[in-house]
């Protein structure tokens, strides 16, 4: 996959390169990661690439001309299609089903917004979509570009070390994680629980599927809302909740032998 983003601040995304799983997939050559100044495209000596809103008010507004000019750029640089992502609090919401269809393209190009945001023109005539990390306000797309590349990368064939994990994290299959463990068996006081120990794949995997699903009935109960749940899972969830305290806790299932 090539991704192409087109900013204020390469050195800040670039950092996203640099380490951990995408920094892996870049070397390994599943990934390449191209930042385009944005500055580089202004047509005056001062490289300028802001200017006031029309109509007053505060703030500055990213103009169209170099926004169009780097995104032109960026696409004629490899000869497979795209589409133009900017990166709005207005775009669709990122989540983990957004980051697999993103990672079934061969390319990525996202454009990061500053100030108080890009020339409606250049968004009309040059971007495809938008996406928005969360419901706040951020300074830039840089961060949520940064976030949406780490997302996608990590599912690409071959940037894990064992493809099994990215399907045991939170969201891949509609709910939170299950609680993970490893050495010492002891912690201040606290044992793992016994089920993990014992060697029996089909009871782990039991066990591990239940705290998927107490865990997103405790916390994230609208997520269970959306969901088609399978016999057993309905099943397992049913059974906890009826053995759960007040607080939504069942010790001896958390614990289970």
């Amino acid at each position: 996959m090539r991704i192409d983003v087109v900013t204020l601040f390469p050195e800040l995304v670039d950092t996203v390169a640099q380490h951990g799983v995408v920094g892996r997939a870049i070397a390994g050559g599943i990934a390449s990661l191209h930042c385009w100044q944005l500055r580089d495209f202004a047509t005056d000596r001062h490289r300028t690439v802001d200017d006031a809103p029309f109509g007053g008010g505060p703030g500055m507004v990213l103009k169209a001309e170099p926004v169009l000019a780097a995104i032109a750029a960026a696409r004629a640089a490899d000869e497979r299609p795209v589409r133009v992502a900017y990166l709005s609090p207005q775009g669709r919401r990122f989540d983990q089903a957004a980051a697999g269809e993103l990672a079934g393209r061969q390319r990525l190009l996202l454009l990061c917004g500053r100030y108080e945001g890009v020339d409606e023109r250049a968004l009309e005539l040059a971007v495809d979509e938008e996406w928005s990390c969360g419901d706040y306000v951020l300074s830039g797309g840089e961060l949520p570009a940064m976030l949406m590349i780490d997302a996608v990368v990590r599912l690409l064939p071959g940037a894990l070390g064992d493809a099994e994990s990215a399907q045991q994290d939170s969201f891949m299959h509609g709910l939170l994680d299950h609680p993970h463990y490893t050495r010492p068996q002891l912690l201040a006081g606290r044992a793992v629980p016994p089920v993990l120990l014992g060697g029996d794949h089909a009871r782990v995997a039991r066990w591990r599927m239940q705290q998927a699903l107490a865990r997103t009935w405790r916390r994230r109960p609208d997520l269970l809302a959306g969901l088609d749940l399978t016999h057993e899972q309905q099943r397992l969830l049913d059974e906890y909740r009826t053995m759960a305290d007040a607080d939504g806790h069942c010790p001896a299932l958390d614990n289970q032998e």
